[in-house]
């Protein structure tokens, strides 16, 4: 009996336990998850579900075939829940509160948008722009562009406000003389010889967004009047993620890529890898008039140029974020880039007497073969603060790159046939690698409202630029080294850098403020036994940046800083190009640092379905270093010499009128507009005395259609001034449509670039002696077929069982 009544007791007390931990855990979510357009079922979305103040999701699962999901056992709390699927824009419900009442949470029918609708992540009534501003920086969302699924950071860097990117792929901030492009907050100049390469193959598909500064914080280096920053995707959902994508076009370009993301709960790995084939094609004209100042006469050079080329280059990334513990976090990435091009040119050069009769032709074929490959290795560790929310990261980026070009000159004159032919051999290695070191700090003050920030850096760099001229010898039938041509230039650059900051966030007001200290040490040999060592100079860099946020829809802001363009090998080398010997260019190893003040003042107004952004630019620089041409007449020859000058200052005033309109979420258009002065004032040369106009504007529109269907188009416009003349207006457009398959899995689209005309670009520049008109084309005009698969698979979290 007395077993019996032990047994009955133990039953009663694990029922009475059972009962107790089913009513602590007896919470329930449900919902289903379809396309906001068609409204249809969406398979296989994640859903993840998060405490309140928690920002890492205890339970993930996936949507069944027909959308539905469903979490059991869950605590009697408040959660929210996030849908997110690859090519919807995630959604975020919040304050979902389980009770002893309410103890089931029905969530209804969640519509996702697709990600064309110009959404970042939603919070079901929030919605942001593809392009976001601030005073000092305009942010541009890649993802939310279907012209840039299949393409590269090249292409996609035409379409970003403000963003200009001229015919050999160098982009630079409209208004800035220099500009500098930046991977994921580190100088990406450090990386690699040639950034026009990196850029070219860079997926567009591993790039998350584009931040444009026309006013960087005291954190960034000092270099440069604006910072491209190019901030790449870290990972995706929980699980394996990733897609692949193919592009084709008639002209005969290929690009292939692929990335793919793994991420548990404490770390992620990502890698991608991309390689593209591209083939150019362009003309060009030159007409320049020299005149003869001493004896009074004016002769003509008539010049006519082809060329085409072949290029094709791979890009490979791989990277681990570990969050070691909650308060320690490692990141090691590291890329690998190589290039590969063959290049045919041809021009014919025409002379003309002053009575513009033929006197002499002269025939050049030149034929180069180039290769390039860099490394890049970073790791940055970061430990917070469990209580005081502060944060010490520490730093570190390796690079290596290297850069070999074989070019061969054959020069031969069909009038008069007496004159004899030349051959020549140029070959240039170049050689670049550095190390760059940061500790940076930050700590919130004030309940967290503000920020203090302070670092230092160190940096590194060595160039190795060894350029080896061979003419040949008819008589002995063999090269000979041209020794006034051959150089050897070995560049060193060291800088320490230091700098504080403060982030004042006020209920409508917020403030940055900072300084930065750099201390550079320059040395640079050339193989003739010159060298110069440049005294180790201090920089201090101030910066303030003011925004003032009032009636929930307006902002006005203001920033000023002064930042540096420092003289590098490229501008320093004197070493000679002379493969068009009528056109010799240089550098000039006497220049100095250039010194810029600039200051904006920015007017932002907000609706629920536009936005309207007018900036006012002022910027005054002195020691200005730019690009000079002149001309040197002997014997009747007239050779063009161009090197780097300090040519003076510049007063730059500019407008920048920005627009956003959304009538719908499928529909979005954008406008921007930029209008800037400039006054040359120098010593060097009154024809440098001179005032240009530069206007440059974009128009982009973006339409989500019916049946998975969306469009977008865009076309620029550019018309820069410069020291000496300017480039006339010339004219870029483009257009895309895309159409959804397999529940959104696979995406075909096809774009056709500049459907009205070939690229054309039209340079006009004079001097004393001298009046240049220039005319090239490109073969711009191309149509493209993309296919792009997005792949996915789901790491469930298991749902703990209920007690029995």
């Amino acid at each position: 009996m007395k077993k019996q009544l032990t047994l009955i007791f133990s039953l009663l007390l694990l029922i009475s336990t059972t009962d107790l931990y089913a009513a602590a855990e007896k919470g329930i979510i449900t919902g289903k998850v379809i396309e906001e357009v068609g409204a249809l079922p969406i398979p296989s979305a994640v859903v993840a579900v998060y405490e309140a103040d928690s920002e890492r999701p205890f339970l993930t699962t996936s949507t069944d075939e027909n959308g539905f999901f469903k979490f059991n056992a869950l605590k009697l709390t408040t959660y929210k829940v996030k849908i997110s699927y690859v090519g919807f824009t995630s959604l975020t419900v919040k304050e979902v509160i389980l009770t002893q009442k309410d103890f089931e949470r029905d969530l209804g029918t969640l519509k996702l948008s697709s990600e064309q609708n110009n959404l970042s992540e939603v919070t079901i009534t929030a919605e942001k722009p593809v392009i976001e501003f601030a005073a000092d920086k305009i942010t541009y969302n890649v993802d939310k562009s279907i012209l840039a699924e299949g393409s590269t950071a090249t292409d996609i860097l035409k379409n970003v406000p403000m963003v200009q990117v001229d015919i050999d792929g160098k982009a630079t901030i409209a208004g800035k003389r220099s500009t500098r492009i930046f991977i994921d907050g580190k100088p990406s100049d450090y990386m690699t010889s040639n950034i026009s390469d990196l850029l070219n193959v860079l997926p567009s598909d591993a790039i998350e967004k584009i931040e444009v500064m026309t006013n960087p914080p005291a954190k960034y280096s000092g270099d440069g009047e604006g910072i491209i920053n190019i901030v790449m995707k870290k990972g995706f959902a929980i699980g394996f993620n990733g897609n692949a994508g193919i592009t084709a076009g008639l002209q005969g370009n290929t690009n292939t890529n692929t990335n793919a993301s793994y991420r548990s709960k404490n770390y992620s790995l990502t890698g991608s890898a991309a390689y593209r084939t591209n083939i150019g094609r362009s003309t060009s004209h030159s007409y320049r008039e020299n005149f003869d100042l001493v004896k009074d006469t004016t002769f003509y050079y008539d010049n006519y140029g082809r060329n085409r080329s072949n290029s094709n280059g791979g890009n490979f990334r791989g990277g681990l974020d570990w969050d070691i513990t909650p308060q320690q976090n490692l990141r090691v990435s590291t890329n690998f880039n190589t290039n590969n091009s063959h290049n045919n040119a041809g021009t014919d050069f025409n002379f003309l007497s002053e009575e513009l009769a033929l006197k002499r032709v002269r025939n050049q074929l030149s034929t180069s073969n180039g290769s390039s490959h860099n490394v890049v290795f970073n790791a940055d560790y970061s430990l917070k603060g469990k209580e005081s929310g502060d944060k010490l990261t520490i730093g570190l980026t390796y690079n290596n790159s290297a850069n070999d070009n074989l070019r061969l000159l054959d020069q031969h004159y069909t009038l008069p046939t007496t004159l004899k032919p030349s051959l020549r051999e140029n070959t240039d290695a170049v050689g670049n690698n550095g190390l760059n070191f940061n500790l940076d700090y930050d700590r919130p003050v004030f309940n967290k409202r503000d920020q203090f920030e302070a670092g230092i850096l160190y940096n590194q760099r060595k160039n190795d630029n060894d350029m080896l001229v061979r003419d040949f010898n008819f008589a002995t039938q063999e090269y000979v080294i041209a020794e006034k041509l051959s150089n050897r230039f070995l560049y060193n650059e060291r800088i320490i850098a230091g700098y504080t900051s403060y982030n004042y966030k006020g209920k409508s007001i917020g403030v940055k403020a900072g300084i930065r200290a750099e201390l550079t040490d320059v040395d640079f040999d050339l193989s003739t036994g010159d060298s110069y060592n440049i005294k180790p100079y201090l920089s201090l860099f101030p910066n303030i940046s003011i925004n003032h946020f009032f009636k929930k829809r307006y902002n006005i802001g203001a920033t000023y800083s002064v930042r540096v363009n420092r003289p590098r090998e490229n501008a320093l080398n004197p070493q000679i190009n002379n493969n068009d010997t009528l056109n010799v260019s240089f550098g000039n190893p006497g220049l100095v640092p250039a010194y810029t003040h600039q200051m904006d003042i920015s007017f932002g107004a907000f609706g629920e379905k536009w936005s309207f952004t007018p900036r006012l630019s002022y910027s005054t620089s002195s020691g200005v270093i730019e690009r000079y041409r002149s001309v040197n007449v002997v014997n009747g020859v007239a050779t063009s010499e161009t090197t780097y000058f300090n040519v003076g200052s510049n007063d730059i005033f500019g407008i920048v009128l920005i627009g956003n309109y959304r009538p719908s979420k499928k529909l979005s258009a954008n406008v921007n507009f930029t209008l800037t002065q400039s006054k040359y004032t120098s010593s060097l040369n009154s024809a440098l005395n001179r005032d240009g106009l530069s206007i440059r504007s974009a128009l982009g529109l973006s339409m989500q259609l019916p049946l998975r269907t969306a469009f977008e188009t865009n076309i620029n416009y550019a018309n820069n001034a410069n020291a000496q003349g300017r480039t006339k207006g010339s004219i870029t457009s483009s257009m895309a449509a895309r159409k959804a398959f397999l529940k959104n899995r696979l995406s075909a689209r096809i774009t056709i670039s500049d459907p009205f005309g070939s690229r054309n670009n039209t340079l006009f520049s004079e001097g004393i002696n001298f009046r240049l008109q220039s005319y090239s084309t490109s073969n711009t005009s191309n149509v493209t077929m993309s296919l792009n698969y997005r792949f996915t698979k789901i790491k469930k979290v298991p749902t703990p069982p209920k007690a029995n």
